[in-house]
């Protein structure tokens, strides 16, 4: 079996259903008020972004599509691959990481809590196989 090939699929269907978690439980009413505040503590810097619904929706559906589109190359072991995939798990670590310990804080159920767990192993293991594969 080819683990980075099927550890690269399992994030992308993964990343979509959380992607599908976060608009459910309308993660946008809950970030974009923090990307607000934080905004205005940078002195206006443009960061984090602020988002509309569908863009973001639809953003997210794409990136979804692109990784599925790359896991035939995925499973080929295509070599640059390797450095796009530490990239994208680090970031879908810390991203379900962020999830996690919110709701830890705030002691309450945030939204994209369902699929954070889901989205923190997928990821793990797509960092795991890439660093195995190069």
């Amino acid at each position: 079996m080819n683990a980075f090939g099927t550890a690269w699929l399992t994030l992308a269907v993964v990343f979509g259903f959380h992607a599908l978690d976060e608009a459910a439980t309308d993660f946008l009413a809950w970030y974009n008020p923090t990307a607000k505040r934080i905004r205005s503590h940078l002195g206006g810097i443009p960061f984090p972004p602020v988002f509309t619904f569908w863009p973001w929706l639809l953003g997210l559906l794409s990136v979804t599509g692109v990784l599925l589109a790359l896991s035939p190359l995925a499973y080929g072991h295509v070599v640059w691959l390797f450095p796009v995939a530490i990239v994208l798990s680090t970031i879908n670590i810390g991203n379900g990481l962020l999830h996690i310990i919110s709701a830890i804080l705030l002691k309450r159920r945030v939204p994209g809590l369902i699929s954070a767990p889901f989205l923190l192993a997928s990821a793990g293991w797509l960092l795991y196989s890439a660093l195995r594969s190069m």
